[in-house]
């Protein structure tokens, strides 16, 4: 049984892709004691609990992660948080800097914070594969938060409270997925715009990713960096599997973009142990007990976990067999 079950829950951020699905996770599979929900957005707080009927064990907050105080009153009585809370747009990010600075690395340290101050047991902190070798604003400031959710085992080594990370790739059917756009234009005889044909991404569903992130409480001591093992898929698959025999024209890669995804550089490759289903990347230093996985195997020296050199692919088959299971093929 996962240790969240039946206990006190906090999901910042929690009315989006991720956060709507773990909910519904959680209420099917962990009967929590109670699960908060604190976001901004009042509309989407209003559709999501039309989605789960009104649940009573679900509370929601307005709020934001920013806000210390906001944070203290959400995580009263809290035994977990998932910190799911951030600003994600990659063109957004560089025209508005200051604004992604102070949600994703301002808004994680006013969580760490909260958390030890409230007596929380554990948090668990959504990373994203654009925060390993960062090229654009966003994967900075996330990279930033990741360092920071690491080294709060440092900052809370007096106090129970226990953070780690995880990190996973694109989320097939979150918001802003291409595949609708894809299917749109499909319909209208267009051709699909394609960022360039070489380029290749890493894919998880959301059921999928909420399962790891929960797996991940159980599995976490304090201080690793979980990073699933997914497969890989060509965009040009994408495509064509959303839209079979629809032409398609290259645009360019987008200012910010890389050609291939990374989640974990090579530089990182001597701290790196792989398990079955993920690889674990230990802190630089641990001085509040931090304990390897005892079944951990070293990664290669050089290693880097990489969307082009992955050895896990999607066919072009399995990706239509993945997207109508998702509903978005409709």
């Amino acid at each position: 049984m996962s240790e969240l079950a039946g206990s006190s829950i906090l999901l910042t951020g929690g009315t989006g892709s991720f956060g709507t699905a773990f909910i519904g996770h959680a209420l099917r599979r962990l009967s929590p004691r109670r699960l908060v929900v604190l976001s901004r957005d009042e509309l989407k707080q209003y559709e999501v609990r039309r989605r789960f009927g009104d649940d009573a064990r679900v509370r929601f907050f307005l709020g934001d992660v920013r806000d210390r105080r906001r944070l203290a009153r959400a995580m009263h009585d809290v035994d977990h948080v998932v910190h799911a809370a951030a600003l994600k747009q990659v063109d957004t990010g560089e025209y508005n800097p200051f604004e992604f600075v102070a949600t994703n690395v301002s808004g994680s340290q006013q969580v760490i914070e909260a958390a030890i101050d409230a007596g929380v047991r554990k948090v668990v902190a959504l990373s994203t594969d654009k925060a390993s070798s960062p090229i654009n604003l966003y994967g900075a400031t996330k990279l930033c938060a990741d360092r920071m959710f690491i080294s709060a085992n440092h900052y809370a080594a007096a106090h129970r409270t226990r953070f780690a990370v995880v990190r996973y790739g694109n989320v097939m059917a979150s918001r802003g997925s291409v595949i609708p756009h894809f299917r749109a234009l499909a319909e209208r005889g267009e051709s699909l715009p394609i960022t360039h044909k070489d380029m290749t991404r890493f894919w998880i569903t959301l059921d999928r990713a909420v399962r790891f992130v929960v797996d991940s409480f159980d599995a976490m001591r304090g201080g690793e960096l979980f990073v699933p093992r997914i497969p890989s898929m060509r965009l040009v698959d994408l495509a064509q599997a959303v839209a079979p025999g629809s032409p398609m024209h290259e645009v360019g890669v987008r200012p910010g973009e890389k050609l291939h995804e990374e989640m974990i550089a090579a530089d990182d490759a001597r701290r790196t142990v792989r398990l079955d289903d993920r690889y674990v990347v230990q802190p630089h230093l641990a001085g509040w007990g931090y304990r390897p996985p005892e079944d951990g195997v070293a990664v290669p020296e050089g290693f880097s976990y990489r969307s082009d050199t992955n050895d896990l692919w999607l066919t072009r088959d399995e990706i239509a067999d993945l997207i109508a299971g998702t509903g978005e093929a409709s």
